[in-house]
């Protein structure tokens, strides 16, 4: 989304679970979570607006780039938000996400490959810039493959993957780095992909957004310690979906991350 158009909420914010200690909404893509002098145009944040829903105050607990869709929690005091907080120093947080990819990815993995602190000009400029790269782990697992007859580059068609991902740290842009270095681009990625496929994606199916989802978020609840899991929808992208004969099912993919990330195979196969 260009910093010339701002973000338009076309649709009430979708919450997708609520108590009276934390709140989990479905975030648009194209949606900053807060303000930000970086995009002093935007006057949509789903923090405002959710707190002007629930007509109470709401404190982040966790981040989602803008380009990205789905699962973001928010607590509803600052005792939670703490020991939200903690949970994930803690790495008591699951989180599993979709992306398109370009190609075929052929098998899954664990990438363990260090990233280098990406630093804004404006909101960084007193940050170091020699720090050590960070270590940063991802796992990833192809779902789905499609071939589409559109001549792009010097190849005659288009191949893409549906990837499912977990990433084990929290990296600034760590799964479009991570896939971008596997030669794997995720569609729509502005800075780290392919600049010819993402002209595709707009030019055959209007779409113009990054194609990762937040989708799946397993946390144990801060104050009950219940097991939570949230689940974001494909919203928007159930249409292209549909085109490629890929699930739109949800219990697919709860199937998937459940059968995919078991962490005793991770285990036993690191």
């Amino acid at each position: 989304m260009s910093s010339a158009q701002p973000f338009v909420l076309a649709e009430p914010l979708k919450i997708l679970y609520q108590d009276q200690y934390l709140v989990a909404v479905d975030k648009p893509s194209g949606m900053l979570v807060h303000r930000s002098f970086l995009d002093k145009h935007e006057t949509v944040f789903v923090m405002q607006t959710l707190r002007d829903m629930l007509g109470k105050h709401v404190f982040p607990v966790h981040r989602l780039d803008r380009p990205t869709s789905g699962v973001l929690v928010f607590a509803l005091s600052s005792d939670v938000a703490r020991l939200l907080g903690q949970q994930q120093e803690q790495q008591q947080w699951r989180k599993f996400y979709l992306a398109v990819v370009r190609g075929f990815l052929p098998a899954g993995g664990q990438l363990d490959y260090p990233l280098k602190e990406q630093l804004d000009k404006i909101a960084d400029k007193f940050s170091r810039t020699d720090k050590e790269p960070q270590q940063a782990s991802t796992r990833y697992q192809p779902l789905q493959q499609v071939e589409l007859p559109i001549p792009v580059s010097k190849y005659p068609a288009a191949r893409y993957s549906l990837v499912a991902l977990q990433p084990l740290t929290g990296r600034k842009h760590q799964l479009r780095r991570h896939l971008a270095h596997l030669r794997y681009p995720i569609v729509g990625d502005t800075s780290h992909g392919d600049g010819k496929h993402n002209a595709l994606f707009k030019q055959h199916f209007n779409c113009r957004r990054l194609l990762l989802v937040a989708k799946q978020l397993q946390l144990p609840h801060p104050v009950t310690e219940e097991t939570l899991v949230f689940s974001a929808g494909l919203n928007e992208l159930e249409p292209l979906f549909g085109q490629f004969g890929w699930p739109v099912d949800e219990r697919y993919y709860q199937q998937q991350f459940a059968a995919l990330f078991l962490e005793e195979k991770w285990q036993k196969s690191l």
